[in-house]
């Protein structure tokens, strides 16, 4: 008897005893978790086979809680612990089974056991060891966990979002009042932000227990990071959401959203943010908290210490760095962590190749001869200027149009339509670059007008729509994501062109 017959014949009528079946609840069988790695080939791609588990138990929807991993009924329970572990905790469940059709070994991570047994656990009563693992006892709070995602978008949410949603609604719940999560440019932090909200104010959760819905406050530096999640992804919120902008002081809604610039205050100005008693937000949410909003002494921290009284939860792509100290510091360490290698392994992001150039001014050093200005017609001081200098100390040109000769030289080795950023060190440095590019690349540019440009915040909408398409024409050219992924991407490659710096 191979492993399907032992599903179809033994696993499936013991799931089914234990009411598994039984609405809300639901046996997920063969369910894909993953897309399964992009593998690039030539100018396109192949996938790797995705991970597929056995079965999920889910007690509702969109909560499952066990993992079981099946065997043939010839072999041993035991040969699927390790299996069943590694769904689990790549799942984030705390309950995992492996059975033979004969036998179930049942893996408990609250109680770090693993016990046979007979028979599997009731949802009822996985559910009740659930809530008491994760210190839940009151049943409004339980209700909060159980309620179900928004599906309008019609995108269920990914399987590391989900622990995301959980582990912060969990947190929230439990009363926790800072909360950071760490996950990969491209993976959707806009959407767990959004499930997060969803769960909360459908369920009228509040930081004093009152009869209302809470007042949510999504806070980001640049209007396009917040424009765009209030104008698609929290459009269920319909007429609850609300922009603080222009000055104008809003009290009647649930859902606000806000850049710092238009709440900081400075010496010509008090702060819009003053505007609201202090203990006016339930939750906050700071996205791309990495870009300074938790170091002290700033316009931007002030923000978060007036609110204080409030949830306050980050969102970053950036892992522990020096310069993100501030922020680890603040919000605490990661609920839950998605990185981009594990993002890349799922299939989830397409991988990406580095192409570094070393000029001979980088080699070598560089010293300037006799009467050479800088791009300003200044006298360029008679020292030795290497990388760290260039563009920083002194520019030169001639190394900008070199580095975008050879970038033109060897895209049109490989593909010319391939998606391409250059970081550069500044605004001027991202111009210079552009310019070079588009003489060297005039044949395309005459088609493309938008073929190169310059992402940088002075470029205004603009700038950001002018990107937006040619990232979708190069996309579009190289055929190498799908419709779908084109849409998950390009915000996300914005984003980080903005994080990082100017590019062109």
């Amino acid at each position: 008897m191979n492993e399907a017959d032992t599903c179809r014949k033994f696993v499936v009528p013991l799931l089914q005893a234990a009411h598994w079946d039984d609405e809300p609840h639901s046996i997920a069988e063969q369910r894909s978790i993953t897309d399964g790695r992009i593998v690039p080939v030539g100018r396109g791609f192949v996938r790797k086979p995705p991970k597929r588990v056995d079965y999920l138990l889910r007690v509702t929807r969109d909560m499952p809680l066990a993992v079981v991993e099946a065997k043939a009924a010839w072999r041993n329970a035991s040969d699927g612990i390790q299996q069943a572990r590694d769904y689990a905790e790549m799942l984030g469940l705390k309950f995992a089974f492996a059975t033979n059709g004969r036998e179930i070994v049942e893996i408990d991570y609250f109680a770090g056991t693993e016990t046979t047994r007979s028979e599997f656990p009731t949802p009822d009563e996985l559910l009740s060891r659930y809530r008491a693992g994760i210190g839940l006892e009151v049943d409004s709070d339980s209700r909060r966990l159980l309620e179900p995602y928004n599906l309008t978008s019609g995108k269920p949410p990914r399987y590391y979002q989900r622990i995301a949603i959980d582990r912060a609604v969990e947190a929230i719940l439990r009363g926790q009042r800072r909360l950071l999560f760490t996950l990969a440019t491209g993976t959707g932090k806009t959407t767990v932000a959004f499930q997060i909200c969803w769960k909360l104010w459908s369920t009228r959760w509040n930081r004093r227990g009152e009869h209302r819905k809470p007042k949510i406050l999504f806070l980001a530096d640049r209007n396009f990071l917040v424009d765009e999640p209030m104008a698609k992804d929290f459009a269920p919120f319909g007429d609850a959401r609300c922009k603080i902008e222009s000055g104008a002081v809003v009290h009647g809604r649930d859902m606000y959203f806000a850049i710092y610039q238009a709440l900081a205050e400075d010496e010509n100005r008090e702060g819009l943010f003053r505007q609201y008693p202090r203990d006016f937000f339930d939750l906050v949410i700071v996205d791309e908290c990495h870009r300074g909003s938790a170091r002290a002494n700033t316009a931007w921290r002030d923000i978060l210490n007036h609110f204080e009284p409030a949830v306050q939860l980050g969102l970053t792509a950036t892992p522990l760095r020096d310069e993100s100290r501030d922020t680890y510091r603040y919000f605490g360490n990661p609920l839950y962590t998605y990185s981009l290698q594990q993002g890349i392994a799922d299939g989830f992001l397409a991988p990406y190749r580095v192409h570094r150039v070393v000029t001979d001014w980088d080699a070598a050093d560089w010293r300037p001869s006799a009467g050479d200005l800088d791009r300003f017609g200044r006298p360029i001081p008679d020292e030795e200027y290497q990388t760290n200098d260039f563009e920083r100390v002194v520019a030169l040109r001639a190394r900008t149009g070199a580095i975008a000769r050879h970038l033109s030289d060897f895209l049109k080795k490989t593909d010319r339509y391939a998606k391409t950023i250059v970081f550069c060190v500044d605004q001027e440095h991202a111009a210079e670059m552009r310019c070079a590019l588009v003489a060297l690349n005039a044949d395309l540019v005459a088609h493309h007008s938008d073929y190169v440009c310059r992402v940088t915040s002075d470029e205004g909408d603009v700038a950001e729509l002018d990107a937006l398409q040619a990232e979708v024409n190069a996309l579009k050219q190289a055929q190498a994501q799908t419709r779908a992924e084109l849409d998950a991407l390009l915000p996300a490659i914005l984003d980080r062109a903005f994080a990082d710096g100017p590019v062109a």
